[in-house]
């Protein structure tokens, strides 16, 4: 599990807002597919609830508009709770990164192992309690992580936490250490966000996963709060 060290925050507020803080809104983005694919696997970001209608000035539409926005947030709370509980879906126990902001390492905010765990960084915006490389805006960076036991993989769900949008290939490695891409284009997350990417199921075990980022294509910090890997033993 991830640890909760408390947040010194170093970063000028200018960075925060820019990197991080693309809308008002703080919930998970509508499903989108990325612009280029270059693998056979598909990249979506989390379903989530559509927003309330303009009130209208009416009792009886505010009390829709109102019904309707409790609605989609339980939708909401519902598919981040089935997400996590997901009997196929197993969080990463082990992780290295290219850099960490700091040079943090260990269990420090921001190190690689921050990644590891169940998500646990609850809004939108820059915190310890993720992963984030040394310096924003560089280029590529990595982030590579281990699992606890070798599946026939069939999804990989990248919890976006900060300047979302970054990531620009996943790959998952065989017994023998090769690599193997299963998706490579365009995020479509914003915010708050699972990158979710299905591929058909591997023909080898595995039990890691390297998440490839641009970190200049989203000006800012990028943060991964967590990636959860999916698969079966047989």
């Amino acid at each position: 599990m991830k640890t909760h060290p408390k947040l010194i925050c170093c970063l000028l507020p200018l960075i925060f807002l820019i990197g991080c803080k693309k809308s008002s809104s703080t919930q998970e983005t509508s499903t989108a597919n990325p612009a280029a694919s270059t693998s056979a696997g598909s990249a979506t970001a989390a379903p989530t609830p559509g927003a309330p209608a303009a009130a209208t000035g009416s009792a009886d539409a505010g009390a829709s508009a109102e019904t309707t926005a409790k609605m989609a947030a339980a939708d909401w709370a519902l598919k981040q709770d089935e997400i996590k509980k997901d009997p196929n879906g197993q969080w990463a126990i082990q992780a290295a990164a290219s850099s960490t902001y700091n040079d943090a390492h260990g269990t420090d905010s921001w190190s690689a192992n921050q990644a590891t765990g169940a998500p646990n960084v609850e809004n939108y915006g820059d915190n310890g309690a993720a992963w984030t490389s040394k310096t924003q805006d560089g280029g590529i960076e990595w982030l590579d992580l281990k699992y606890p036991r070798p599946v026939y993989a069939t999804q990989v769900r990248v919890r976006e936490s900060c300047g979302s949008g970054a990531v620009i290939k996943i790959e998952v490695y065989d017994e023998q250490g090769g690599a193997h891409a299963v998706w490579q284009g365009n995020d479509p997350t914003t915010e708050l966000n699972y990158l979710m990417v299905k591929f058909p199921k591997t023909t080898f075990k595995t039990d890691r996963v390297k998440v490839t980022l641009a970190t200049n294509v989203v000006s800012g910090w990028n943060e991964i709060d967590a990636v959860q890997l999916v698969g079966t033993d047989q």
